[in-house]
Order: C-alpha cells, then structure tokens, then sequence
C-alpha cells in the first residue's frame, strides 16, 4: 500500500493501448469506489482504452438524451402538483366492514401500502403511486380497497388490465368483495357481447356503472365517464407506448394507482422517486411456501407422475406448451399418459365464447389439466391449481418463467413447478443462465433478483420504452439510471450545482475494513462502496447502525474510514478536491483562496507555497507521509487535517 499503510484497491483492466500490448490497469482507492458501477446490459460491453476518448464521447451522447426524459417527467409532475385533483373524504363506516371482510391476514407491507394510498387519495394533488409486489403478493386487495373508497364519494373507477383472462378474474374478485354493497361493477372485454358492452358505455356516461374493469378497450375516446376518480393499472409494464399516451393525458387529474409484478430495481425506482411515489410489498402472504422448482431433460414417466401426484390431492395441474399448431396432440398424449385426467386446452386463437367457457370449467374444477400457451401468464388466480409443467422452457425469458412460476403456490398447498427442456436440442448459453437462474431463486419474493438478471441478459430497453435502450447499452443500466436521477435533481433545483466535487485523500492513516470483520471480498466491497457514496452525516449513521446490525461493532480502523469520510463532506464543501501527502508535506488541490487566506496559511502553516498555476497549496506538516515515520497517530492526523480545513474555510469577521 501506499505510504506504508495498509489500503484495499479495487483494479479496473482496459483495452491494451497498443495491438499486443498487455492490458493497462487502473487502481481504485476504496474510498472512491462510488465513482464505479456495475455495468448491466444485454451484450458484453466493448472495453475502452484508458484515458482515451471514446468513454466520454458515449457518455456525453446518453446524457443529452437523459435530459430529455428528465424534461419529460418534470413536466408531467409539475403538471401534476399544479393539477387540481379531487380530495377524497377519510374512511366511511362501511369501508371498515369491507376490510374486515377480507378472509385472510394482511402483511404488514400490505398494511402500510394501502394507508399510503389513502392519505394520497385524501389529499388535493392527484395520486400517482406505484405498488411494486412479486406475484401473488395482494395487489389486488389494495385495488379493491382504493376502488371501494373512491365509489364512497360517488366517483367512478376505470381498471385497466393487459389480459382479457385478467377482465374476467377481477371482475370476479371485485364481485365477490364488493357482495352485500351497492356497487356496480362491470367488465369490458372480447369476452362481453357487443350488447353488454353497449350497456357498460350507456352505465359508464349516466353513473349507473361504479367500477368497469377492461382491456385497452376502455381507452376508446368513444367512452366518457360521467364522473371519473380513480384510474387502475395493473401489470402496467404490459402496456405499449400509445397506450402509455392515452393514460397520460387522463392523469393529470385524475388518481392513478399503477400495480406491477416486475420489481423495478431499486437504483431506477430513486431515479423516479419524488416523480411519482412508490410502495413496495415485500412479504409473501402468512403460510405461503416457495414453490419446489424442478429444471431438467423432458420425460413422460416423470409428467406422468407429476399429474397423478396433483390429481392425487386434488389439485389441478397447468401444462404450458407455447405452441399452437401442435396443442392438441399434446393434449391427446397427456389424456394417454394419464387416462383418468379431464383434460383441456386454452389459446388465444380460440373464439372469446370458447375461452371463455375453458376458463370457467378450469375454475370450476371440471377440468384437471389444463394444456395452454402463455395466455395464462398474468393474473389468472386458481388456488387450486397447484403443479405447473413447461415444455420448451429454454425458449422463454426470464421474466415470463417467473411470472408462469407465480401461478401456482397460491393457495396452502405445496406447489411445484416443472421446467423441461428438450434433451435431443442443443440448448444456447442464454437459455441455460435463464434455466440455472429461475432453479437457483426460489425464494418468495425473488422476482427482484429475477429482474436484475433478466435486465442482465435482455438489456432494459423496455424498461422505458426502445429508443432508450442504445444509450443503455451504451454506458450500462446503473450509470444510466444515475444519469437520469442526477437530470431530475437539476430541473427540481436548477440553481444547485448538481455535479458533486469527486474528493481525493490520501494521507497516512491506519483505515480499512479488516477482513476479520467482513470475510467476503464481495460484502466487503459493497461497504466499501456505501461508505464512498455517504453525502452526509445522516448517511453514515445510517450505515454504521446497519453495518453494526449485520457484523457487530466496527473496529477502529473502520471507525477511521468514517473520520476520512467526515473530511471528504468537509473538502467538497469547501471545493477542495485532493488532499495528498507527500512526504513531510501535504498537498490541497484545486483551489483559489482569496489573498488574506493564503498569507493566513502562510502564518499558520510556516513554509506555506501557493502556486496558482496548478491551483495548489503545498502546506508542511508535523508528520510524515508514511505512517509510523513520524510522532503522530491516524487519530492526530486526521485531528490535524480537519484543523487545516477549518483554517482554510476562515473568513474575517465583517
């Protein structure tokens, strides 16, 4: 390490600088690892050469972009704030009798969740909050609750869901809830007749209908509401960018409550904070278990005993087979393999009647096996079904084998779910990391980690929206999200220099994290890393109380990083950008202090140089710049550096 003392460094390898040359390396001090990220992205990215140009030029490209999606959302928030919304009034008598009804135990995520959407709905500015929760973590509920609440003050409710399938299960939901209330709910999809849906408009226009549920049909500007207060979207990533248009300009007065099953990695949800708020449900329902995943070659005897073992209990069993064309054979074999199951088959090339009809007997248990497309993927809810079986699952995403996944294991019952592959098929490198990632998380509530590593594996682009994801690719997911955070601050507070002064210190201190308080290399650097990014001294508490939490007591030389940390706020405040020793001397970086502070310095500090091309003061110092060299410990050093802060920060008194 550096002056003697021991350092952690973190080393970054280029593009060699010239053909055949090996690779140039950049080592890292610890306490700027918050200057490094993670690059997330669909391909590897393509290596820049150290101190070349290109990095920047790519960089530079991304944050002209990000700017215009800053303005986008700024423009649409303050719309908002400015927006005159409608203040719904506090809960009604009946609004308890609702909740109480609910047959099972509320998680306390839930509880919190649907308290913030009340006291939103309460206040005069529009809602716009957005409940991210892995599948089957009662979304739903909160729906019905906000619904109920927004039909007490006589407004309307518009849900807005992808799936016809979805239509007709919250339609059912919502029915079942609102039973013993008078509250009239409809549903507008292909699934309705034209006569039907003629009526839910007449109901929509003259008041009679409270809550519609339905596809982008709802949409149609043909459709007017006679009074409406609240707009839900659920699965609301499933939505194309014109349908993203047409809600935007509902939005600005009216409540919007956006529901999603993909986990939005955290670092985007702070980028978007303050833009629209957002709830997290985090814990899976009491007695749920995660559901036993199985991924291997395809066999008949082991579906075969998978569908006896389900019908055994009395359970029923999805067999997901994405193809049209063959369905049906599929369907025979499994009435061969298994000759006691009632089996069906659902696609979405079936006439609505017909679906429909499969639909209700599935959900009615008359039929034991259903054989369908992905068509089931969002939202449909059978407790009872409890096997899933995949074939071809090395042809699916990620995303789509964790929302299938979250189809079973509803209920009480143990689920299990079967991904097979074919094993005469050569299987790409993709498919297998998809396969080993959904076997490798099964915990509930894993979806978070499903989606880092599908944003890994299929790049973000539709994560908002497809001319974004190029300059994604560009500079990777977790810079880009900074960029867009950092873009954001700048237009809420334009007058704030945004662009924090990167500190550099150097001096010699006994400061690391010992590897005897965190073993892993991985852990290690993530403090590291937390430690860097500290803005201020409630981050730190924050931090140590955290770190005390996971490892116990930080020691000293830990202790010492937070004191190296305090000079860093200290140096930026000030606009100082290094403080490096050197031998017996120490140098401050990029600074201009006025004349009365430099013969200050001067005074204090004898042998004091200022030297204005390079923007530095060179200051003697008591102790040497190795460590143990000279009469001072880490402690004294750091006492002594903040002293020389405090000089440099003096202003005469007026």
């Amino acid at each position: 390490g550096a002056n003697k003392t021991t350092r952690e460094y973190l080393v970054i390898e280029y593009a060699p600088s010239k053909r055949g040359a090996p690779a140039d390396k950049l080592f890292i001090p610890t306490d700027q690892l918050d200057q490094v990220s993670k690059y997330i992205g669909a391909e590897a990215p393509k290596l820049n050469k150290l101190g070349g140009s290109d990095w920047a030029a790519t960089k530079a490209k991304a944050r002209k972009h990000v700017h215009e999606i800053a303005e986008d959302l700024i423009k649409l928030y303050s719309a908002r704030q400015r927006a005159k919304g409608f203040a719904f009034s506090p809960d009604t008598p009946w609004q308890k009798e609702l909740e109480d009804a609910f047959p099972y135990q509320e998680t306390a995520d839930q509880l919190t969740t649907i308290d913030e959407v009340k006291s939103d709905m309460e206040k005069p500015v529009p809602m716009d909050r957005l409940i991210c929760g892995d599948v089957g973590f009662g979304k739903t509920e909160i729906a019905v609750r906000a619904a109920f609440k927004a039909v007490q003050d006589g407004k309307q409710v518009a849900v807005l869901v992808p799936t016809t399938l979805l239509v007709q299960q919250h339609q059912e939901t919502f029915t079942d809830r609102f039973e013993g209330f008078p509250v009239n709910v409809a549903a507008m999809s292909r699934f309705q007749t034209t006569k039907e849906i003629n009526a839910t408009i007449e109901g929509l226009e003259n008041g009679m209908v409270d809550v519609v549920i339905g596809t982008h049909k709802l949409l149609n500007p043909k459709i007017k509401f006679k009074d409406l207060g609240l707009v839900i979207i659920d699965e609301e990533q499933r939505f194309g960018v014109e349908h993203k248009e047409t809600l935007k300009a509902l939005r600005t007065n009216v409540d919007v409550l956006s529901l999603s099953a993909t986990p939005i990695p955290r670092t985007l949800e702070m980028a978007v904070t303050g833009i629209r708020e957002m709830s997290t449900l985090a814990t899976p329902p009491e007695d749920r278990l995660p559901v036993l995943t199985y991924v291997g070659a395809y066999e008949d005897a082991q579906v075969t005993a998978a569908v006896r073992r389900e019908l055994l209990r009395g359970g029923q069993v999805f067999y997901v087979h994405n193809r049209v064309q063959d369905i049906s054979s599929i369907a025979d074999k499994i009435h061969t393999l298994v000759p006691e199951a009632r089996v069906g088959i659902a696609h979405g090339k079936m006439g609505e009647k017909q679906l429909d009809q499969i639909i209700r007997d599935f959900w009615h248990r008359d039929i034991d096996v259903l054989v369908c497309t992905t068509i089931i993927e969002t939202g449909l809810d059978i407790s009872n079904a409890n096997t899933l079986i995949v074939d071809h699952a090395d042809r699916f995403g990620l995303s789509q084998l964790h929302q299938l996944r979250g189809r079973v294991g509803r209920g009480r019952e143990r689920a299990y779910a079967y991904f097979l592959y074919d094993p005469s098929k050569p299987m790409t490198e993709q498919s297998h990391d998809r396969l080993a990632t959904i076997a490798q998380n099964t915990a509930l509530g894993s979806g978070f980690d499903v989606a880092m590593k599908d944003l890994e594996l299929r790049g973000t682009g539709n994560l908002l929206g497809d001319e974004q994801s190029g300059h994604i690719e560009g500079v990777g997911f977790d810079l880009y999200v900074r960029m867009v955070s950092e873009a954001v601050e700048k237009y809420k507070e334009p007058d704030e220099d945004v662009e924090p002064v990167s500190v550099s210190i150097d001096l010699p201190i006994e400061a690391s994290i010992p590897i005897d308080y965190i073993d892993s290399d991985k852990l290690r650097l993530e403090a590291y890393r937390k430690l860097a990014s500290a803005r201020n001294e409630a981050d730190l508490k924050d931090l140590k109380e955290e770190l005390t939490d996971r490892y116990g007591k930080p020691p000293v030389e830990f202790e010492t990083l937070f004191d190296v940390a305090r000079l860093k706020f200290k140096a930026r405040k000030l606009g100082v950008s290094e403080i490096l020793a050197q031998s017996n001397r120490v140098r401050i970086g990029r600074i201009d202090p006025p004349e009365s502070i430099q013969m200050r310095m001067t005074r204090i500090y004898k042998g004091t140089q200022y030297r204005p091309v390079t923007h530095q003061l060179i200051i003697p110092t008591p102790f040497t710049g190795s460590l143990g060299q000279g009469p001072m410990s880490s402690d004294q050093v750091v006492l002594w550096t903040n002293q020389l802060l405090d000089d440099l920060a003096w202003r005469p008194q007026r």
